[in-house]
C-alpha cells in the first residue's frame, strides 16, 4: 500500500525517539515503563547498626530490629546490616527475578556467607539477579545480607562532592522488592539508547546520523510497549544498521573493563578496602555471563586487601587472572604520586608491586598504570624499564589548565635518554560508559592522526569504584563494527602496545618531564605528611645500611626483613597519589600520621649497635646527630622590610649560643592575629649552608606562607632535583609553557648559578619551589578548606637552609649538602675500642651510593644501587673495605641487576681485590647485587 512521504524533521524525529525511552517523561506508556513487570514485597526485612567495618561472621550473629522502608540510619561512616527474607511467588516460573534495591551509600550483597554483588545507585547498580529464568527446582524462599556503608561513591561532602565531609549525614533504603526484570525490553531500549547517541554524537552534517534517525524513528513505529511481540522487528532493524560494517582503515578502539579506585582520598583506607570488595565481585560475575569481557586492574595493596578480606573472591579472581581476562596492571604497591616520593621509594613500589604479583598471579607487568596523578618525573622511564616495564598509559595531563599536550601515543624520553612507548586514551578519561559519546571522543581527540589508529577505550565506574556494568557491555557489542564509529574490540593492554608497537615507526618522542599544569598546591599541602614521607626514607635508608653493615661483620645477625617490608609497605602506601600530595579528607591524615608514627616507633628496635669484637646487637636505642666540627658566628641582622607580612616582633632576634662549633640567634614574629613563626639561624662550624630551624603556629584561612630569597645570580634555568638526579626549569616567562610553570616541584635542593657562582636552597621536607628571574622561593605552608577544613592547622617544625657557593653546584657539592641536611649523622653505640670502618665508597663525587640492603631472595646477599648525580659521563671505582673480623663475611661475587634484582647477564661485572669499576652515563642508575 503507497503511503504519502512525510517530511522528516530532525529535532522532531529526534525529540519523539528520546520520549519513548525517557525515564522521566510518559513512563507509564513509554517503553522505559516496561522494565519491571509484576513485583512483590519482601517477607522481612531487618537492620543491625555497627559503628565499625566488621566482617560477615560477626555481623550475622547480632540481634537485626524490624526494618521499614524510608526510615533513616547513620550517621556518616558508620554501617548499617540489613537482613533480607524473601520468597520467589511461583507464578514467576520461567521468569527473571531481582532482588530491586536503592538506598543511599555503598551495599554489598552477601548470600551464604560469601559477597555476591556490589550495590549503588551511583553506579547504576540497583538489583541482584536472584534468577535469570526461574525453575522450580531452584530455592524460592531466601535469606541475604546486605552491607550498606554510609558513605557515597565519593564519600560525604557536605554541599559539594569535595567538601569536608557532614560526619551526621542520615541515609534511608528507598526500595526493597522483588520483581520480574523484562530482559526484551532492556535489549530494545539500549538499542534505542545506541541510535539516539549515534544521532546526537554524528550532529547534522553526518549522512550516517541521518540514517540512525530515520532507523530509530521507523522502530518506534514498530514498537508497541504493551506487545513484546513488537519487539522483535524494531530490534532486526536496528541489527541491520549496526551491521553495516566499517572499512579496514578505520581507527580500532581497545575496549578494557576499568575500575580506578582511589586507595583513600574522600573516604579512609578501611572503606577502600570494601569499595574494592564490591566492585570486584561484581567485576565476577559479569566475567561469568560475559566471556569476552576483559578487566584491568592496579595496585598490588588493594589485591592484598582483598585476599586479607574476601579469601573466597580472590581465589575467584586468581582462577580468571590465569584465563586472562581478570588482568592486573601497573606493577606498583599502589599508584602512586608521580613527584614527590623518592627515587627509592618509587623503586619499592615496582619492587613490592611486581614481587606481589608475581608471587600471586605468576605475572610480572609489562606497563605502569597510572592515569591519576599529579604530574610524572623524567626518570619514571629509566625506573620502569629497570622494574621490566616498558609500556606506559596515563591521562591526567589532559587536564592541563594552559597548554593542550600535543600527542596521546608517543615515545617519552627519560632524564637518562630511555624510552617507553606512552599512551593517554584520546577520549581523556579512565571512566568511560561505553557510550557513543567515548567512541566518537577517541577518535576526535587522537592528536595522533596517521600515526596512530589504535586507543583504549577504558570502561567503568571510578574512582570511587562501582566499575563496568552489563549495560556498557551491551553497549559495546552492538558496535563492535558499525559504519561511522571506531571499531569496538574487547583486548587487554599487552594487545593494546603490542598494536601500537607495530605501528609506532612514526611516532613522536617527548623528552623530559610531563609536567601537570594545574593542583600545584599538592607540592604543600598537608606539610604533616609530607613531613612524615621524607623522615620515613631517610629512616628506612639508614636502617637498611645499618642491617647491611652489621651483616657484613657478623655471620649470625638476623636482617629484619620481614619487619622492614611491613614498614616500607606502609610507607608505599601513604604515597598514594591522593594522601602524599595532601588532597585527602581529614580521616586519611590522620591514618597517614598514624603510619609514619608507627614507623618511627617501630624502628627504634632496629637500631644497631657495635661491638669493638665485631659482634652485633639489637637494641631500643635513641637516634640522635653527631657533630665533629667547629667554628663561629660573625654576625646576623634581621631585616625590616616593608613587604614582609610582620605584625608585631614577639621575641627580639637573640643570640641563642656563639662560639665553639655552633651559633645561633633566634626570634619570634607574629605574622597575623592568629599565626607566629619562630625561627633559629644556625650557623654551623665548616658548614657550607646557614640553616633556618623554622617552628610555625599556623592557623589561617585560605593563606599561603613562602619564604622568598632576591639573589644576586643571572641565569634564564635554575635547577631542581628529582628522583636520582635533577632537571633545569627556566626563570622567565617567555611562552605559555614557561608561566604555566608558576610553582614546581622538587625535592632536597633548587640551584640558581650563574658561571663561577651560585645560590642553593635546600630543606628537610618541602617540595614546592619557584624560581623568577633572580628570586628564589620556598613554599612553606598552605591553608584549603577541602576536602580537609582543618588541612594544616597547628604546629609546624621544618627547616630549610640557603647555601651560596663559588663554582658550579657540582663542583660545591651542593648535592651532598643536602644529602647531610637530611641524613643527619646517628649515633650507634660502640665499646671503646672499636675500631673506625668504612664498608663501601666510590672514587668519583659524581656518583651517589644511594641504598644497601639486603637482597630481597638471598639472605646472605646486598643490593647496592648507586645512581651519577652530576649529569656527566664517569667511570668509578666502588671500593669493598671490609675488615677482617672474627666472623666476616667477604665478596664472594658481584653481578648487575635490574631494579626487581634480576641478574642482568647482558652486564659482565669485572672485580678487582680491591673493588669493581663501573661506568656511569648522565643520570644513570646502577643496581649490583654481592654475594657474601
Amino acid at each position: 500500500m503507497y503511503r504519502q512521504p512525510v517530511l522528516k524533521n530532525r529535532r522532531t524525529l529526534l525529540e519523539r525517539a528520546e520520549k519513548f525511552i525517557s525515564d522521566v517523561y510518559f513512563t507509564d506508556c513509554n517503553l522505559r515503563g516496561r522494565l519491571y513487570g509484576d513485583s512483590c514485597p519482601l517477607e522481612s526485612l531487618a537492620s543491625f547498626l555497627s559503628s565499625k567495618r566488621i566482617p560477615f561472621t560477626e555481623a550475622a550473629k547480632q540481634n537485626f530490629a524490624p526494618h521499614k522502608v524510608g526510615d533513616t540510619f547513620g550517621p556518616t561512616w558508620w554501617t548499617c546490616w540489613f537482613k533480607v527474607s524473601l520468597k520467589i511467588p511461583e507464578s514467576w516460573r520461567g521468569k527473571e527475578v531481582h532482588l530491586l534495591w536503592e538506598s543511599d551509600g555503598e551495599a554489598m550483597v552477601w548470600r551464604d556467607g560469601q559477597p555476591v554483588q556490589g550495590l549503588t545507585k551511583e553506579g547504576e547498580k540497583t538489583s541482584y539477579i536472584l534468577s535469570e529464568c526461574l525453575k522450580d527446582e531452584e530455592p524460592h524462599s531466601i535469606t541475604l545480607y546486605v552491607e550498606v556503608a554510609c558513605n557515597g561513591l565519593f564519600g560525604a561532602g557536605q554541599g559539594s562532592m569535595i567538601a569536608a565531609p557532614d560526619p551526621n549525614r542520615k541515609f534511608s533504603v528507598q526500595k526493597a522488592q522483588l520483581v520480574v526484570f523484562n530482559r526484551d525490553v532492556q535489549e530494545v531500549l539500549t538499542d534505542f539508547e545506541m541510535l539516539v547517541d549515534i544521532v546526537k554524537e554524528l550532529g547534522e552534517g553526518e549522512q550516517r546520523g541521518y540514517q540512525a534517525l530515520f532507523t530509530v524513528n521507523e522502530m518506534v513505529n514498530l514498537c508497541d510497549p504493551s506487545d513484546p511481540r513488537s519487539f522483535s522487528k524494531a530490534r532486526s532493524l536496528a541489527h541491520s544498521f549496526f551491521s553495516q560494517r566499517n572499512g579496514e582503515s578505520q581507527h580500532t578502539a581497545h575496549a578494557m573493563g576499568h575500575c580506578h579506585i582511589d586507595s583513600a582520598w574522600l573516604w579512609p583506607y578501611e572503606e577502600t578496602i570494601r569499595k574494592c570488595g564490591r566492585s570486584w565481585v561484581t567485576v565476577i560475575r559479569l566475567m561469568e555471563k560475559n566471556p569476552e569481557f576483559v578487566f584491568t586492574c592496579s595496585q598490588a595493596q588493594q589485591f592484598q586487601w582483598v585476599q586479607s578480606w574476601y579469601p573466597g573472591l580472590f581465589s575467584q579472581i586468581q582462577d580468571y587472572v590465569k584465563k586472562g581476562r581478570f588482568i592486573p596492571v601497573g606493577g606498583t604497591w599502589v599508584e602512586m604520586d608521580g613527584n614527590l616520593p623518592s627515587g627509592e621509594s618509587m623503586v619499592r613500589q615496582f619492587l613490592e608491586g611486581q614481587r606481589f604479583f608475581n608471587h600471586e598471579f605468576g605475572i610480572v607487568c609489562k606497563e605502569f598504570w597510572l592515569p591519576d596523578t599529579f604530574g610524572y618525573s623524567a626518570q619514571l622511564p629509566q625506573i620502569m624499564q629497570g622494574s621490566g616495564v616498558s609500556n606506559f598509559l596515563t591521562q591526567k595531563l589532559s587536564w592541563n589548565l594552559v597548554n593542550t599536550f600535543p600527542h596521546n601515543t608517543f615515545f617519552w624520553e627519560g632524564l637518562d635518554g630511555s624510552k617507553v612507548l606512552t599512551h593517554f586514551p584520546p577520549g581523556n578519561s579512565y571512566e568511560m560508559k561505553g557510550k557513543v559519546e567515548d567512541l566518537v571522543k577517541t577518535v576526535k581527540n587522537n592528536k595522533d592522526k596517521g600515526r596512530a589508529n589504535h586507543s583504549a577505550v577504558l570502561f567503568g565506574f571510578g574512582d570511587g569504584g562501582g566499575g563496568p556494568t552489563q549495560l556498557m557491555l551491551d553497549r559495546l557489542e552492538r558496535v563492535q563494527d558499525t559504519d561511522g564509529l571506531p571499531k569496538v574490540q574487547a583486548s587487554t593492554p599487552d594487545k593494546l602496545f603490542s598494536q601500537l608497537r607495530a605501528d609506532s615507526a612514526l611516532l613522536c618522542t617527548w623528552t623530559g618531564e610531563l609536567f601537570l599544569e594545574l593542583h600545584n598546591g599538592t607540592y604543600t599541602t598537608q606539610a604533616q605528611i609530607k613531613r612524615g614521607n621524607r623522615r620515613c626514607e631517610t629512616l628506612l635508608h639508614d636502617i637498611e645500611i645499618a642491617g647491611s653493615l652489621a651483616l657484613c661483620r657478623d655471620g649470625t645477625f638476623q636482617y629484619p626483613a620481614e619487619q622492614l617490608q611491613k614498614l616500607w609497605r606502609l610507607l608505599l602506601l601513604n604515597q598514594f597519589h591522593d594522601v602524599i600530595p595532601g588532597s585527602c579528607i581529614e580521616m586519611v591524615v590522620e591514618d597517614a600520621l598514624r603510619y609514619y608514627e608507627g614507623t618511627v616507633i617501630s624502628s627504634g628496635p632496629l637500631c644497631v649497635s657495635f661491638q669493638a669484637d665485631g659482634s652485633v646487637l639489637m637494641e631500643n636505642g635513641i637516634l640522635k646527630m653527631v657533630i665533629n666540627k667547629d667554628g663561629t658566628l660573625a654576625s646576623l641582622h634581621l631585616i625590616n622590610a616593608n613587604r614582609k607580612p610582620v605584625l608585631e616582633v614577639v621575641q627580639p632576634i637573640h643570640v641563642v649560643s656563639s662560639g665553639g662549633l655552633r651559633s645561633s640567634v633566634s626570634f619570634t614574629l607574629r605574622i597575623s592575629d592568629k599565626s607566629t613563626i619562630k625561627q633559629e639561624i644556625v650557623m654551623d662550624a665548616m658548614c657550607p649552608y646557614i640553616k633556618f630551624n623554622t617552628e610555625v603556629q599556623w592557623a589561617e584561612s585560605h593563606k599561603f606562607l613562602k619564604v622568598e630569597f632576591p639573589v644576586r645570580v643571572r641565569s634564564p634555568n635554575a635547577t631542581y632535583e628529582i628522583q636520582f638526579g635533577h632537571l633545569q626549569r627556566p626563570t622567565h616567562r617567555n611562552t605559555s609553557w614557561d608561566w604555566a610553570r608558576f610553582e614546581v616541584w622538587g625535592h632536597k635542593w633548587a640551584d640558581l648559578s650563574e658561571h663561577n657562582f651560585g645560590v642553593a636552597l635546600l630543606n628537610d621536607c618541602k617540595y614546592g619551589y619557584s624560581v623568577h628571574e633572580n628570586t628564589m622561593t620556598l613554599s612553606l605552608l598552605r591553608a584549603p578548606k577541602a576536602p580537609d577544613a582543618n588541612a594544616d592547622m597547628g604546629t609546624h617544625h621544618f627547616t630549610y637552609a640557603i647555601m651560596p657557593h663559588a663554582g658550579s653546584f657540582q663542583e660545591a657539592s651542593v648535592i651532598q649538602s643536602a644529602y647531610n641536611l637530611n641524613f643527619p649523622l646517628r649515633s650507634i653505640q660502640c665499646s671503646p675500642n672499636t675500631i673506625p670502618w668504612s664498608a663501601f665508597s666510590v672514587s668519583s663525587a659524581a656518583i651517589i651510593l644511594e641504598t644497601i640492603k639486603q637482597a630481597e631472595d638471598r639472605k646472605r646477599a646486598l643490593v647496592l644501587r648507586l645512581y651519577e648525580s652530576h649529569g656527566s659521563s664517569v667511570t668509578t671505582t666502588l671500593l669493598f673495605l671490609f675488615i677482617q673480623f672474627t666472623a666476616i663475611w667477604h665478596v664472594f661475587f658481584v653481578v648487575f641487576c635490574d631494579l626487581l634484582e634480576r641478574h642482568d647477564p647482558t652486564q659482565p661485572a669485572h672485580m678487582t681485590s680491591e673493588g669493581i669499576t663501573l661506568t656511569f652515563s648522565p643520570f644513570q642508575i646502577v643496581s649490583l647485587l654481592l654475594i657474601l
